[in-house]
C-alpha cells in the first residue's frame, strides 16, 4: 500500500520537500476494515512512530496519516507532539478540499460524495463527515457508496472486477442528486479516478485524499500554522 502511494506523491512535485514513509508494523492490521481495526492500528503504530521521531536527527515538519477514516492516530500523535507541528489525516483533508470545490452560486445545489471500500464504511464515513461538519445532516453531502471490497482486495482481486465494482458504486452515487465532487474513500484507490469518472459522467471532480493531504499539510507547514 505504501509503495503504491509514493509515485502519486512524487507527481505532485512540490519543491524543497522531502518525504519519509512509515508503514504499520506486523502487529497492525494489513487492511483497516472497521473502527476496531482503526484503534488496533493506532496502538501498533504509535510506539513505533515515537521511536522514529526520537531517532530523527532533524525533526519532521508535519505528519500525514494516510488511512481514509476518522483515524485515532491523528489525535494521538498530535498529543504526543503537544501540537508543535501539524498532524492531519487524508480523510479530513479530502473533505475540506471537496467543500472548497463545490460551487455555491449554482442554482441547483451541488453536493459531494464518497466512493469507498467495504460496506462498514457507509455508516462510519457518513458519521465522520457529519461530525466534521458539526451537524446531524447536510445538504452538501450526498453520502457514501461502497464497492464491497476491502482495501487489500483493491490490489489483489482481478482488475476487471475491481473496476466494475468501482464504476457501479460511482453510478449509485450519481443517482443521489447533483453530485459534482467525488472523494476516493481509500488510500488504496489511488489511480482509480477514471473508473469513478466513467461511473459518474463528465464534469465531476475527483478528490484523491492522499494528494489533498500532502498539499494541505505542506500548506500548513509553509504557512507556519
Amino acid at each position: 500500500m505504501t509503495n503504491a502511494l509514493k509515485p502519486i506523491v512524487d507527481t505532485l512535485a512540490f519543491p524543497n520537500t522531502e518525504y519519509t514513509y512509515f508503514t504499520g508494523p506486523s502487529s497492525s492490521p494489513s487492511s483497516i476494515n472497521d473502527e476496531a481495526e482503526v484503534h488496533i492500528s493506532t496502538a501498533a503504530c504509535l510506539p513505533e512512530l515515537i521511536k522514529l521521531i526520537e531517532n530523527q536527527k532533524t525533526a519532521f515538519d508535519g505528519y500525514l496519516v494516510a488511512c481514509y477514516s476518522k483515524h485515532s492516530l491523528v489525535s494521538a500523535l498530535t498529543d504526543v507532539l503537544n501540537g508543535s507541528v501539524p498532524v492531519i489525516g487524508i480523510f479530513e483533508a479530502s473533505i475540506a478540499t471537496a467543500l472548497l470545490l463545490l460551487n455555491p452560486s449554482r442554482t441547483k445545489r451541488e453536493t459531494f460524495g464518497i466512493v469507498s471500500t467495504g460496506t462498514a464504511w457507509e455508516f462510519l464515513l457518513t458519521e465522520a463527515v457529519l461530525g466534521m461538519l458539526g451537524t446531524v445532516s447536510s445538504t452538501k453531502f450526498a453520502g457514501v457508496e461502497t464497492t464491497g471490497l476491502h482495501a487489500v482486495q483493491l490490489h489483489t482481486a482481478p482488475e476487471a472486477e475491481v473496476e466494475q465494482k468501482v464504476r457501479e458504486a460511482a453510478g449509485r452515487l450519481r443517482e443521489k442528486g447533483n453530485v459534482r465532487v467525488v472523494v476516493l474513500g481509500c488510500a488504496g484507490m489511488v489511480g482509480m479516478e477514471e473508473w469513478v469518472r466513467s461511473g459518474m459522467g463528465e464534469g465531476v471532480r475527483i478528490v484523491d485524499g492522499v494528494k489533498a493531504g500532502v498539499g494541505g499539510l505542506i500548506g500548513l507547514v509553509r504557512g507556519k500554522y
